[in-house]
């Protein structure tokens, strides 16, 4: 899951609201779910299993180390309960090819459990789709489909595992998930 702040453009009113490019302001505003990429569906138990922090500008390392300490007084970052809780952060220079108007900007990945409500909406619209065999039929003119879907079945069943590990990373007895012991379904 990436985010990325400042948000700014000659042709977007709203985003010269932003006007504080911190570091601390812009990692902060990095872990906000209106500057995520994509749209998942946030839940009580959904966590950061890593995060990796692409700062850009002109930036002083003891900016970050304080920003980071900030944020994890603040605990605005939940992370998996079984492993270690850190943000990796790379700074860059500011670009001498695209004009910026703040002073530092920031890119965000990171892996975390909520994106697991994006598989499953996935396998639900794929399922409707699947029950009304609905453009299937141009599949089937393909030599590996002419047999049948099979494929389709079993790039579903490794969606749906992938599904069930994201819910599992989120329990603390993950690190027994898939041995048999503390299995979460």
């Amino acid at each position: 899951m990436t985010s990325y702040t400042p948000f700014t453009g000659d042709q977007i009113d709203q985003a010269k609201s932003t006007r504080k490019t911190t570091v601390l302001d812009v990692m902060r505003r990095l872990l906000q779910p209106k500057n995520r990429m994509v749209s998942t569906t946030p839940n009580k138990t959904a966590c950061y299993i890593s995060i990796l922090n692409i700062i850009q500008g002109n930036v002083d390392p003891t900016d970050v180390h304080q920003s980071l300490l900030r944020i994890r007084e603040r605990q605005l970052a939940n992370f998996i309960p079984w492993g270690p809780a850190s943000i990796q952060v790379a700074l860059t220079r500011k670009s001498p090819y695209i004009p910026a108007s703040h002073r530092v900007s920031g890119l965000m990945l990171a892996n975390h459990t909520s994106i697991a409500s994006l598989f499953k909406r996935m396998l639900d619209q794929y399922d409707r789709l699947r029950r009304r065999n609905a453009f299937l039929e141009q599949y089937k003119k393909e030599k590996m489909f002419e047999n049948g879907y099979e494929e389709f079945d079993e790039a579903r069943a490794t969606v749906e595992e992938l599904l069930r590990e994201y819910k599992a990373c989120e329990s603390p007895d993950y690190i027994s998930y898939g041995t048999g012991e503390g299995d979460v379904a």
